[in-house]
């Protein structure tokens, strides 16, 4: 998976800050290589790949968002 190379604000703007920018990437990267590896482990323990693809959907949709809904 590639980074995203523009991060959205809620106005539209891109993020434009270097420090927040690193961040992002990271957590990125990470968040990818954990979710990679949950998806292989449930899928090598018998759990079909299209249910698992939708249980981490649906975990992604019910996050909390620390400044309110969305």
């Amino acid at each position: 998976m590639s980074v995203p190379s523009i991060w959205p604000q809620a106005d539209g703007n891109p993020v434009s800050c270097r420090e927040k920018l690193k961040m992002l990437e990271e957590n990125y990267v990470e968040l990818s290589q954990v979710m990679q590896d949950a998806f292989e482990d449930a899928v090598l323990m018998g759990v079909d790949a299209v249910a698992m693809r939708r249980l981490l959907s649906e975990m992604v949709a019910k996050l909390d968002c620390p400044k309110g809904a969305p």
